[in-house]
């Protein structure tokens, strides 16, 4: 068969997302097994790896056994062997960076969310197809294997009449004084594109449309829990961004859900992120991994509580023991992954787009949505967000 390289710069390669998700779990082991087939031709990765740090460059290319690296973007975006741009890098410079790249005349790839706001994305979506160029946006998390047995369930007819849904999503970010954060700094602080709801909404909005069909309103509120922190280098600062968020959302089918996330809880649960939908003719919960389901022909008859009148009297139930997990968990690729190989496909092989540019603006409209929300204490209709109606983007 055929070889040809497809050249992709990587910027953002010493990050843990850059660094694992999209080298070592996606890109390398793409290229470790001999390129991707598209059309009858083996389409191989050339990466060529971007960041700002030299030192940290050199070991990410050593660990990947990769030759090409460089701090210098001009020269990166220069070079004509690279055809793809791809940005995990800093959050408040990603909408500076793809508009740098599609001037260059490279197809985009990046990571969410694309722009601080609605309208630079449009901005950058507008430039994109005036210049001819191709675009997606990273939208991972339908293709974990939990989330995947949950779209076949609905796709199934599984649930009847859906009727309501809960995403819950969270851990505890320690933070950084008494011991050390998981999370990067830049998540606490607002001039560097912070904050949960811009961090983690954009996911939960293609994970809810995607699986129930659009959002037409929200209702949030929002707080800060850890108000000091400590930075990489051990110095504090302020926290000026919120690390809590609740919301209550209506999609256009009337149906009426919540999103429960935060950086500042204990998990005692199934998994660091579920997602429960409920319906007349069943209910699923879905994690990473696995999903569970109760029919409505398995679900017990329930009383009040009565805890007796003394603990000899009391009993414990286990409401879990009424769930069945999905059998199978199938042949895993990594959610990554997948996304590299469907848009490598996209530019080789002309394939349509999984998750084009517009799909990205409606994950930062759900941020925005959010944020003024929590801001003016009201509802907030997702249309409301844009100039025209949302539809035509995505």
């Amino acid at each position: 068969m055929n070889t040809h390289t497809i050249g992709i710069i990587l910027n953002g390669a010493t990050g843990r997302i850059g660094s694992q998700q999209h080298l070592a779990n996606s890109l390398v082991p793409i290229r470790e097994e001999g390129g991707l087939e598209v059309n009858g031709v083996q389409i191989i990765p050339d990466l060529l790896l971007l960041g700002r740090d030299q030192e940290k460059l050199a070991q990410v290319a050593k660990a990947t056994n990769l030759e090409n690296w460089t701090t210098d973007l001009d020269a990166a975006l220069s070079d004509r062997r690279y055809s793809i741009y791809f940005d995990a890098a800093a959050t408040h410079l990603r909408a500076d960076f793809l508009h740098k790249a599609l001037a260059a005349g490279k197809h985009i790839y990046t990571e969410k969310p694309i722009a601080p706001g609605v309208e630079e994305g449009l901005a950058i979506l507008a430039e994109a197809d005036a210049r001819g160029l191709k675009h997606s946006v990273v939208e991972d998390k339908l293709h974990l294997p939990g989330m995947l047995k949950l779209g076949r369930l609905m796709k199934d007819g599984f649930f009847g009449r859906v009727t309501g849904f809960k995403l819950e999503f969270g851990w505890w970010i320690f933070n950084g004084l008494e011991r050390a954060s998981q999370r990067p700094s830049w998540n606490y602080r607002e001039k560097t594109g912070g904050g949960l709801i811009s961090d983690m909404y954009p996911h939960w909005r293609y994970m809810i449309e995607g699986l129930l069909g659009p959002i037409q309103g929200v209702v949030t509120l929002a707080s800060t829990i850890q108000k000091k922190r400590a930075d990489e280098t051990g110095a504090p600062f302020d926290v000026d961004v919120e690390d809590n968020a609740h919301t209550l959302l209506r999609l256009e089918s009337g149906v009426i859900g919540s999103i429960f996330n935060s950086w500042g809880t204990r998990l005692h649960g199934e998994d660091q992120l579920t997602l429960q939908i409920d319906g007349t003719e069943g209910s699923a919960v879905a994690g990473l991994w696995d999903c569970w389901t109760q029919s409505a022909k398995e679900t017990p008859v329930l009383g009040t509580f009565d805890l007796g009148r003394n603990e000899r009297h009391s009993a414990t139930r286990d409401f879990r023991g009424d769930w069945e997990m999905v059998s199978g968990r199938g042949t895993y690729k990594n959610p990554y992954r997948y996304g590299w190989e469907s848009f490598i496909r996209h530019v080789a092989g002309d394939e349509a787009a999984v998750s084009p540019l517009g799909a990205g603006i409606r994950d930062v409209q759900l941020s925005a949505a959010c944020l003024k929300s929590a801001s003016e204490g009201r509802w907030i209709e997702m249309a409301s967000i844009l100039n025209s109606p949302e539809k035509k983007f995505l």
